[in-house]
């Protein structure tokens, strides 16, 4: 097996821009994923808040060779490749190890619910198996919430058995701290990422990996900062504020309001366009939030439109 160096850190799942005919807007997502970069935060593309599950495997193939050729290191990338159709998910894995991409975060196949830990455990290893790759590293993508099948801590540490070294790490976002901190604890030095920045402090106390969150989107700078110095005295206090600040942007529809609040400090209002069934904040909504954020004081210094 090659050596790698697990993914640890930030990661922003990020937020994908649409053309007015609804495809994806490569140039303007290089610039955006640059933008992330130059505040070390990690790309965790093709994520929920990317709409990951609203583009087509095509779509997400094309758009990590626009990344890579556009000279985004491909090791910052953690792409979203797990899909209920079993070869998609191999297709995507593939094509992210061969491009060399730091791991894939991978869902479980998520249609069937009520599956046992079996089924999920030969999804994942078939697709393991069918990559062949030992190039490949598998972060879990735990979502419960949204997905409704999960990663038991039985299931995680047969995985982490069977596939050592691949079985890399789990984002979890079951919004469960006592669920985090087990899988923290159960498996120590294991990659394990908090689903968001509330919890960043009590999980690298813990020993946990890092985040990955939506709000990166927006704040990537402040919650990296938080990462690098979260021993800091005065921790507890700027903790709270990343969590006031997640909650401001959080009482909307998070994915159309990360792409508002990009718009509005970017000045490219294309920014707010989200593939159906999702709908963009009204105007009135838009407005509502931009001033709550410039009242708060908070800034997107050197975006890009």
């Amino acid at each position: 097996m090659t050596d790698q160096t697990p993914m640890r850190g930030v990661l922003s799942p990020v937020v994908t821009p649409f053309d007015a005919d609804l495809r994806p807007d490569a140039d303007k997502l290089i610039r955006h994923c640059r933008w992330l970069l130059s505040h070390d935060c990690g790309l965790a593309i093709f994520g929920t808040n990317s709409e990951g599950n609203s583009l087509s495997v095509e779509e997400k193939i094309d758009l990590v060779d626009r990344l890579v050729d556009a000279g985004i290191d491909p090791a910052r990338m953690m792409p979203g490749t797990g899909c209920c159709a079993l070869p998609d998910t191999v297709k995507l894995s593939r094509h992210m190890t061969e491009r060399g991409c730091g791991g894939v975060l991978m869902l479980p196949p998520f249609y069937y619910k009520g599956v046992s830990d079996e089924g999920i455990y030969r999804s994942i290893a078939e697709v393991i198996d069918r990559v062949g790759d030992d190039r490949l590293r598998v972060y879990l993508y735990h979502i419960p919430p949204v997905a409704q099948v999960g990663f038991s801590l039985d299931l995680i540490e047969r995985l982490i058995t069977d596939f050592p070294g691949i079985v890399a790490g789990i984002k979890d976002s079951s919004g469960d701290w006592d669920n985090t901190r087990a899988m923290i604890e159960r498996f120590p030095g294991w990659g394990v990422f908090a689903g968001n920045e509330t919890v960043l402090l009590k999980t690298m106390q813990a020993g946990g990996a890092g985040c990955i969150s939506a709000t990166c989107n927006v704040n990537a700078h402040g919650i990296v900062e938080f990462y690098k110095t979260w021993q800091a005295p005065n921790a507890e206090q700027r903790q709270a504020d990343l969590t006031a600040l997640r909650n401001k942007v959080g009482q909307y529809v998070m994915i159309s309001a990360l792409k508002a609040t990009i718009a509005h400090y970017s000045g490219d209002m294309d920014w707010r366009r989200v593939r159906p069934p999702l709908v963009e904040l009204d105007e009135a909504t838009v407005a509502k939030l931009g001033a709550e954020l410039e009242a708060y004081g908070f800034t997107m210094p050197g975006l890009a439109g």
